[in-house]
């Protein structure tokens, strides 16, 4: 559909899913109507189909798709290249820069899943690749920092980055009700530190001056 839109068209559409996300965000999909969309974008219900013939249920199904897209590329160029204790630093730092900007201590694909699961198998299925994706560009980066020697043998990758990625999505609940990012960024560091516990002894003094550096930033 998108290809074959105007330019104005292509920025309506654009305009309902951005839309759509700040209301599931803030209420849910289940608290997300058509009807608050229309009025959100000053739109008309035959816009609405127009743009997505499947109505909510291809609405939220690109808003997913579009969400994911943005978590990933927040996280660029970092994630695509996890290989030494800067580049974790600078992603790490990323990511929670990026949920600041959102102004919710909640992770978009984070609530697409839970209610996903229960409600569309389909959607359920999407979001899951998408954090398999996510997933797999961590344990890629650390790999990446086995095969240089910065981590000892035996550091099981998937694992990790499966307690990386719970780590956000647990930081980001307990970061609500705060509304700060302290704990998401306690758990984030937490797991990198268990990460940087794998540090092979000729890396450990070198590891230790970046983390120095960081702490002295202001």
């Amino acid at each position: 559909m998108a290809a074959t839109l105007t330019t104005r068209g292509r920025e309506t559409r654009q305009r309902i899913i951005e839309a759509t996300g700040q209301q599931i965000l803030a209420g849910g999909i289940g608290g997300t109507t058509l009807d608050g969309v229309r009025a959100a974008t000053l739109t008309s219900k035959s816009q609405l189909f127009h743009y997505f013939p499947g109505g909510k249920t291809e609405l939220v199904r690109e808003v997913a798709a579009w969400e994911g897209q943005q978590l990933l590329d927040a996280q660029l160029p970092w994630l695509d290249d996890l290989s030494t204790w800067e580049s974790w630093h600078a992603w790490r730092d990323a990511l929670v820069d990026y949920y600041l900007r959102l102004g919710r201590w909640a992770c978009p694909i984070g609530s697409l899943a839970w209610e996903a699961a229960a409600t569309d198998p389909a959607l359920a299925g999407f979001v899951a690749d998408a954090m398999r994706l996510w997933r797999g560009k961590l344990a890629d980066g650390i790999r990446r920092m086995s095969e240089a020697g910065h981590l000892e043998a035996g550091v099981d990758a998937d694992r990790m980055a499966a307690a990386i990625l719970a780590a956000v999505q647990g930081g980001l609940m307990l970061s609500q009700p705060e509304r700060s990012s302290w704990p998401l960024e306690a758990a984030l560091d937490s797991l990198l530190d268990v990460l940087r516990s794998r540090t092979l002894p000729e890396h450990v003094d070198a590891e230790r001056s970046v983390s120095s550096l960081k702490q002295d930033a202001p």
